[in-house]
């Protein structure tokens, strides 16, 4: 409860396995009008975490700048996030991206 979670990967990745209570935000083109559908679904007084996969992907990165200059400063990164997530054993969720 004291982290926010959103998943800047592809629909198709996020569908086929994501942290459980992530929300979808994928970083592509459409963010910003995607943003703007769900950024009040994201609470601003809980730390956020934004995640992708792999050492070399730099999706959740970008979100992060994003979402800070958006407003929501507390925002961070997962760096290698659903790797590291699922092979702890750590509560995940399959389904299509749509806000809790």
């Amino acid at each position: 409860q004291a982290a926010f979670f959103i998943d800047a990967r592809y629909e198709e990745d996020y569908a086929e396995g994501h942290i459980k209570g992530a929300l979808s935000l994928p970083w592509d083109d459409a963010v910003h009008t995607r943003f703007l559908k769900i950024a009040g679904a994201i609470p601003p007084d809980r730390v956020i975490i934004t995640y992708c996969d792999g050492e070399t992907c730099h999706l959740s990165h970008a979100l992060a700048v994003f979402l800070r200059e958006k407003g929501f400063e507390t925002a961070r990164e997962l760096v290698n996030g659903w790797t590291v997530w699922r092979d702890a054993g750590l509560p995940v969720e399959r389904g299509n991206g749509t806000p809790p």
